[in-house]
C-alpha cells in the first residue's frame, strides 16, 4: 500500500474557448504544468482533438503526464453549419453569436467529464462564466483564462466601470481611459468593441455580463503575461480591482525547438524547413513578417493595397494571407484563387524577395529567426506577446477583440511599434488603409534611427521575458505560488 505521506499528484482540467487564439496558449499552458509534474488533461470537440494531440506530441513521446479528452458537441444541433466547432471555422461571422450559445451546451458534458476524472482543479476560458458553478458541483477551484494581458484587462474594466465614452460628443472626440495608472490612454468611441457600449439586452451582452461576475467569483485569473512587462498594471488588477491572478507567461517560450514551434496551432501550409532556408538567405533584422491572426479576413482591395504598400516599402517580406476560398457559383468555374487580389505581376517582381505563405504559418519560428526585423500585426495577445518574446518591433494594424488596448500597449507604453492609423473597429475585415500609410509605418520600423532603438527595448523585453519563466524569474516563482495554493486546497 501507499505510504499516507505520499504526495498527490495534481491533477488540472484546461477548458479552452474553441478558437486557435485561445487554444494555443492553452496547450502552452498544460505543457508547463505537465513539466512540473503536474497532471493536464486538455477538454476539446472531436474535431479540434487532431490540433490538440499534435502540440502535445512531443510532450508525450517524453514521457510528460499530458493528454486530451474530447467533449462531446453537435454543431448541427445548435443550427450550426456542419463541423462548425471552432470560432475560426465559420463561414461567416453572423454565426458568432450561435457559436456562443451553442458553447453553452457544453456544460453537461464537461459535468460529466469532472464527475468521471475527479480533478482538483478546472482552468476554463473567460467565455464559459458556468464554469465556475460547474467546478464548484465537485467542490474544486475554477480559474479564468482570458487569452489577454493584464493592461488590456485594466482598460476594459476601466471602461466598463466608468463609461467615459459617454462624456464626448462624438464617436472621434478622444476621450482619457479614468482610473489607469501610468501613461495616460487617450481612445475614441470608434475603436471600442461593440458590446461594451452596448445597452441591448441580447445574448452576447448577458454573456459578458455573466463573463465578469464569474471571474469575481472564481478562485482567481492566469495571464499570459510576465511581471516586467506590464507590472503596474499587473498591481492595479490585483490590489486596486481586488482580482486573484498569476502571471505564468510568455508561455510560448515552453516550446524550445523547431519541432514544438512548427507544431503550434494547425498543420502549415509551407513546409517549416523551406521557410527557414528563405529566411537564412538574409540579412539580420532586414525581413518584414506580415500576419493579421486566424481570423481576419481582409476585402481582397484591402489585400491588394497592402500588397501595393510592401512593393514600394522596398522590403524582404513574409506574408502570410489566409486562403482565399473559390466560389464556383458565384464565380463560374474554378477560377485562379489569387486574381483579384494581387497586382498583376506581383509575385514575378518580388521573387527572392517576397513569400506569399497562403493559410497557416509556423509564426512563432519565423519571428525567432534573426532575419526579421518588422511585425505588421493585429495586434491579438499571442501575435503581440510573440513579437516581444521575438525581440520583433511592431506595425499595429488592430481589427477588433481587445487588439486597439493592445496596440496602446505596443505604441505608447512599451514603445515598440509604430501604429498604421486603423481608426475604426471592424470585425474580421478591418478598417481600410492605403498604401501610403503602409508604406509610411513600415519605414519607420524598418529603416532609421528611432527603429533601431524600438528594436534595442524590444530585444532587451525579449531578453527579460526569457529570464521571467526560467529558474527563480517572475513567472516561474507566481506559477509556483498558483501550484503551492491548489496543493494545499487539494489536501
Amino acid at each position: 500500500m501507499a505510504g499516507e505521506n505520499q504526495k498527490h499528484q495534481l491533477h488540472i482540467f484546461f477548458f479552452p474557448f474553441l478558437a486557435h487564439g485561445h487554444m494555443i496558449p492553452t496547450v502552452d499552458m498544460a505543457k508547463i504544468f505537465a513539466s512540473r509534474g503536474i497532471r493536464a488533461t486538455i477538454i476539446v470537440t472531436p474535431l479540434n482533438v487532431p490540433l490538440i494531440s499534435r502540440s502535445i506530441k512531443e510532450s508525450i513521446d517524453l514521457g510528460l503526464p499530458i493528454n486530451v479528452l474530447p467533449i462531446k458537441f453537435s454543431s448541427q444541433e445548435h443550427g450550426l453549419p456542419e463541423g462548425c466547432e471552432n470560432a475560426d471555422s465559420m463561414s461567416s461571422p453572423s454565426l458568432f453569436p450561435a457559436f456562443l450559445k451553442a458553447t453553452t451546451m457544453l456544460q453537461e458534458p464537461l459535468e460529466q467529464l469532472l464527475q468521471e476524472h475527479n480533478p482538483d482543479c478546472l482552468i476554463a476560458g473567460s467565455f464559459s462564466p458556468w464554469a465556475t458553478d460547474s467546478a464548484a458541483k465537485f467542490g474544486i477551484p475554477r480559474i479564468v483564462f482570458h487569452g489577454t494581458g493584464f493592461f488590456p484587462l485594466c482598460v476594459n474594466e476601466s471602461i466598463i466601470l466608468h463609461q467615459p465614452y459617454k462624456d464626448v460628443e462624438s464617436d472621434s472626440d478622444p476621450f482619457v481611459i479614468p482610473n489607469l495608472p501610468g501613461t495616460e490612454i487617450q481612445m475614441t468611441r470608434m475603436v471600442l468593441p461593440y458590446y461594451v457600449m452596448t445597452v441591448e439586452d441580447n445574448f452576447v451582452s448577458k454573456l459578458i455580463k455573466a463573463a465578469k461576475q464569474s471571474e469575481v467569483t472564481s478562485f482567481g485569473v492566469v495571464v499570459n503575461s510576465f511581471y516586467e512587462l506590464e507590472g503596474i498594471y499587473a498591481d492595479h488588477y490585483k490590489k486596486v480591482l481586488g482580482r486573484r491572478a498569476w502571471n505564468i507567461g510568455p508561455v510560448s517560450l515552453c516550446n524550445r525547438d523547431n519541432k514544438e514551434k512548427s507544431y503550434r496551432g494547425k498543420q502549415a501550409s509551407m513546409d517549416a524547413r523551406d521557410c527557414l532556408k528563405w529566411l537564412d538567405s538574409k540579412k539580420p533584422d532586414s525581413v518584414l513578417y506580415i500576419c493579421f491572426g486566424s481570423r481576419s479576413d481582409f476585402t481582397e482591395p484591402q489585400l491588394k493595397e497592402i500588397a501595393m504598400g510592401l512593393e514600394a516599402s522596398g522590403q524582404n517580406f513574409i506574408w502570410v494571407v489566409r486562403e482565399r476560398k473559390k466560389n464556383k457559383e458565384e464565380q463560374g468555374g474554378d477560377i485562379d484563387q489569387d486574381q483579384g487580389w494581387l497586382p498583376e505581376g506581383f509575385e514575378k517582381r518580388m521573387e527572392g524577395k517576397g513569400l506569399i505563405i497562403r493559410g497557416w504559418a509556423p509564426q512563432m519560428l519565423i519571428l525567432d529567426h534573426e532575419s526579421i526585423g518588422g511585425f505588421v500585426t493585429h495586434c491579438g495577445w499571442n501575435s503581440t506577446l510573440e513579437g516581444v518574446t521575438a525581440g520583433v518591433p511592431m506595425v499595429t494594424w488592430p481589427v477588433s477583440a481587445e487588439q486597439f488596448y493592445n496596440e496602446k500597449l505596443v505604441t505608447q507604453v512599451l514603445r515598440i511599434g509604430v501604429p498604421v492609423g486603423v481608426k475604426k473597429w471592424v470585425p474580421v475585415v478591418g478598417d481600410y488603409i492605403e498604401k501610403e500609410a503602409i508604406v509610411k509605418a513600415v519605414k519607420e520600423i524598418m529603416e532609421g534611427e528611432e527603429a533601431e532603438e524600438m528594436r534595442k527595448r524590444t530585444k532587451k523585453l525579449a531578453s527579460i521575458a526569457r529570464e521571467a519563466v526560467e529558474e527563480g524569474g517572475s513567472s516561474y516563482c507566481d506559477f509556483n505560488h498558483l501550484i503551492e495554493e491548489l496543493e494545499g486546497l487539494s489536501k
